[in-house]
């Protein structure tokens, strides 16, 4: 499950009551991780959202991705007295919410495996400018296919040679199978990619290279999306995709 999280800039409880928490610190008193051990779930992502250069409103301040077992175990959560409990948190805490549930679809780094060591590349982690996350919310034209549309393969092979010299890795590409919770609108993938530093990210975007394949393949594949860089809090991420289970 892939969840992207707007606050509250207060929170505001169902029951009236004087609350003097932001909705993020509301959200963080949400946190089941009781219920979801109890169902077999582990969060294995969490990230701040420290830019967000693509999408419309609203503007994100979260992602976080949590790890079910099987479909019903999610089920059995919501259905939990002390997941219910806690759930009025996130309820004052939240402004706006998607929530899609999604199974793992790439494991390898754009076919591309001698990866450079982040030592060597040329913008690497610093104290003040570490490893971010780089969060692609996607939904493509219905003509070009639900899930690999070639104009947008064709981009990633195209990007993947530009992101790859400057240390990213991809940590995971989902599926979506379904919007549990949205606006209406549909989307087709989520895609994680890890940079060693911002200005690393940013290097990528700016690529003469990168911007002529966006213009000739990615943008005609495009309906909608998001780009999110995130700071990760938790990052359990890879580990947790076991490609075998995923289609």
């Amino acid at each position: 499950m892939v969840n992207l999280m707007s606050y509250r800039t207060a929170a505001d409880y169902a029951d009236g009551r004087d609350s003097a928490i932001s909705g993020r610190e509301a959200d963080d008193m949400y946190t089941p991780t009781g219920p979801l051990a109890a169902v077999g779930a582990e969060i294995v992502f969490v990230g701040d959202v420290q830019d967000q250069f693509l999408g419309a409103d609203p503007k994100w301040d979260r992602v976080a991705v949590v790890k079910y077992p099987t479909r019903r175990s999610f089920i059995d959560m919501q259905q939990r007295d002390d997941f219910q409990r806690l759930h009025e948190h996130k309820d004052a805490g939240m402004a706006k919410t998607i929530v899609m549930g999604t199974q793992p679809m790439l494991g390898a780094n754009w076919g591309v495996f001698d990866l450079p060591d982040w030592s060597e590349v040329p913008h690497p982690p610093t104290t003040d400018d570490g490893e971010v996350m780089v969060v692609h919310v996607l939904s493509f034209h219905n003509d070009a296919g639900p899930q690999s549309p070639a104009d947008m393969e064709s981009y990633s092979s195209h990007a993947g040679e530009v992101a790859a010299p400057h240390g990213a890795r991809v940590t995971g590409w989902f599926a979506v199978e379904g919007t549990i919770i949205g606006d209406g609108r549909r989307w087709d993938q989520v895609r994680f990619n890890t940079f060693p530093s911002r200005r690393a990210f940013m290097a990528v975007v700016m690529d003469p290279d990168r911007l002529a394949a966006q213009r000739q393949y990615r943008e005609p594949a495009i309906a909608d999306t998001y780009t999110l860089v995130t700071r990760p809090i938790v990052n359990r991420l890879e580990a947790s995709v076991d490609l075998e289970e995923g289609p």
